[in-house]
């Protein structure tokens, strides 16, 4: 395995977005949650979560898991935005308050580090309120393969 992509006759922004229509695509646990892409760039990643009653835990708040998949789910794309496959290896977060039904949840996910096959991304999750929620940091390892053909088409 390399570290090269095939040369790609797309911009940086467009192979991003091509790679977040991607991941999107069969993310079946992204969609049953409602987690919907806002914006994706070249090692950043923007998504939304509305908290709905049956994501919420027996403190009658948002349960950690829907946290941790909405950060999971940014840090994802972030990651992947520039065409190489890219799992996690590590994760952790943080959580510094709860989220309640019907806030909209927004996940802002940022490239930190990214050398060699690793990378290390921070994610902030925010309210409708700009009340940080939680904090995750991901590090990231490429595997084989990639999620567009040079031309942007899916694999």
């Amino acid at each position: 395995m390399t570290d090269e992509n095939p040369p790609s006759t797309l911009s940086p922004q467009a192979l991003a977005e091509a790679c977040s229509a991607a991941l999107a695509k069969d993310d079946h646990c992204a969609h049953a949650l409602g987690i919907e892409v806002t914006h994706v760039e070249p090692g950043r990643a923007v998504l939304s979560m509305r908290v709905r009653e049956d994501m919420l835990n027996g403190h009658n708040i948002c349960h950690g898991g829907m946290l941790f998949t909405l950060a999971d789910t940014a840090f994802a794309h972030a990651c992947n935005s520039g065409n190489r496959n890219t799992v996690a290896s590590a994760c952790h977060i943080d959580y510094l308050a709860p989220g309640h039904v019907h806030d909209t949840l927004t996940a802002v996910a940022q490239a930190r580090s990214r050398a060699g096959r690793t990378g290390v991304y921070d994610i902030e999750i925010c309210n409708q309120d700009q009340v940080t929620i939680a904090l995750f940091r991901g590090k990231s390892f490429q595997i084989q393969g990639n999620l567009v053909t040079p031309d942007g088409e899916q694999l």
